[in-house]
């Protein structure tokens, strides 16, 4: 079974695709889909819906597994997180995939054993229990969103209940 991992963002959605064989999980592919300050928000959501096509054709997910927002300090950060998840879900009901939600704390827990653990070390177990070489990040080098993917997609591997939410 082919999983998509989605952590939501304007200025970076980060992806990852696991494959879940009865011997344990393969990474298939991660990275970021990246925009720029300079676009307008159209945009920004048009990049984030083309480039999510294009992963979905390619990779054939029979599930979407995206990060459930629930709580931020800045109004400034939830409504543009929201658009892009918005736009993630969208995509994935067009294509008749079904989506999982999970919270940060679910994805700390079901990696790392405990749901308030530091995010370098939930980013070293996903790491290791993926057995990659070195933390995935976006090709640049800079963003962290990639990990956040794969360790929602190992939130759905990992969980027995894989209660749909949305």
């Amino acid at each position: 079974m082919t999983i998509l991992g989605i952590d939501p963002g304007t200025a970076t959605t980060g992806f990852g695709v696991l494959k879940k064989h009865k011997d344990g999980l393969e990474v298939i592919d991660y990275g970021c889909i990246n925009t720029t300050p300079d676009m307008c928000d159209a945009d920004r959501l048009k990049t984030i819906y083309n480039q999510l096509n294009k992963i979905i054709k390619c990779h054939r997910p029979k599930v979407l597994a995206i990060e459930r927002l629930f709580f931020f300090k800045n109004l400034k950060t939830v409504m543009p997180v929201s658009q892009a998840k918005g736009i993630v879900l969208l995509t994935a009901a067009r294509k008749k995939i079904p989506v999982y939600e999970y919270t940060p704390l679910q994805m700390k827990m079901a990696i790392a054993g405990y749901g308030r653990a530091e995010k370098k070390q939930v980013q070293k177990m996903i790491q290791v229990q993926l057995n990659l070489e070195e933390k995935p990040k976006d090709k640049d080098k800079r963003k962290d969103d990639a990990t956040d993917a794969l360790g929602i997609a190992m939130c759905y591997a990992l969980d027995t209940r894989n209660i749909k939410t949305i």
